[in-house]
């Protein structure tokens, strides 16, 4: 992994590239292309967080957080979360630490923000990327989210 990492806002100059960014195929159905997230994003500025992840001047991923956000508004019990709504490495950028610098990064901004923990969702199965996150310190929560395991972490420093 290259110390030339960096997350970019994404801008007029670079949204054509972020929607021509590619997962492998066996990826897609679990998570969203970055299009819709771009999509979502706008729908939702106030809790969206998209980024684009670089190293150097070369493209190699798109993330975007959520931030104070309940799961379930209808239940007065229900906490306010921050954390990952989504990860798109570029498939032939896979398994170079980028991965990981885009969930550091989501880690530092909800820090940043005042929160103490990170929560993501992802889809069960053996092809999902659950070692992935459980590799990070992610742990199961016993919920589900949409049909999706709901993970939490404590940053470090929190």
């Amino acid at each position: 992994m290259s110390s030339s990492l960096r997350l970019e806002k994404i801008t007029p100059d670079n949204v054509e590239a972020a929607c021509r960014l590619r997962i492998r195929p066996d990826q897609e159905g679990l998570v969203a292309p970055v299009a819709w997230s771009l999509a979502e994003a706008y729908a939702q500025p106030e809790i969206a967080w998209p980024r684009l992840v670089y190293d150097g001047e070369k493209l190699v991923g798109f993330v975007m957080a959520f931030l104070m956000v309940r799961f379930d508004p209808d239940d007065p019990d229900d906490r306010f979360r921050s954390g990952l709504w989504r990860l798109n490495i570029a498939a032939d950028h896979q398994g170079r630490g980028y991965g990981r610098f885009a969930v550091e990064s989501v880690c530092e901004e909800i820090r940043r923000r005042g929160q103490s923990r990170a929560t993501v969702t992802w889809v069960p199965g053996e092809r999902g990327p659950e070692r992935f996150y459980l590799r990070l310190g992610f742990r199961p929560t016993g919920e589900k989210s949409g049909g999706e395991v709901v993970g939490e972490l404590d940053p470090p420093g929190a």
